[in-house]
């Protein structure tokens, strides 16, 4: 084989190897080189710690939307979600903040509802409830706080 066969035969090894490792950055970062149909709502929680934007958003264990951005208003962590156009949630849908096993990650919980009237792009979702803070309630144990 010539020079310029091998040459040419690395180059497409090393390009096809550029593209996978650009597709799994993307993948593994949750990145979106496009902008999916999605909308926007928003949840107020008394305490959204150790929910990082990114974050899964789910309905019964399936993802159905992704944590934009969360921020302080009113001494509340008012959290963003985009959720694809596909899923329809109403006024009365229920939102919690849920932890994968002991330690991992957190996402948030969507019960839909359904007797309530559609929300909108831009709605809020009224009933919220904070995930459990593993650290304090193992303070108060140690403590001697727990009843």
């Amino acid at each position: 084989m010539d020079k310029s066969k091998i040459e040419l035969t690395v180059g497409v090894f090393v390009l096809i190897g550029i593209v996978c490792l650009g597709y799994l950055a993307i993948k593994l970062g949750k990145l979106e080189l496009v902008g999916r149909d999605v909308y926007e709502v928003e949840a107020a929680f008394h305490s959204a710690s150790g929910l990082k934007p990114g974050a899964a958003v789910e309905i019964a264990g399936v993802e159905v939307g992704r944590v934009k951005t969360i921020t302080l208003r009113d001494d509340q962590a008012v959290v963003r979600l985009a959720v694809h156009h596909s899923v329809k949630l109403y006024t009365d849908t229920f939102a919690s903040i849920k932890t994968r096993g002991i330690i991992g990650e957190k996402f948030i919980s969507l019960s839909p509802g359904g007797g309530g009237e559609p929300l909108q792009a831009g709605g809020v979702i009224r009933d919220t409830e904070s995930g459990l803070d593993l650290e304090e309630l193992v303070s108060q144990y140690v403590h001697g706080k727990v009843k």
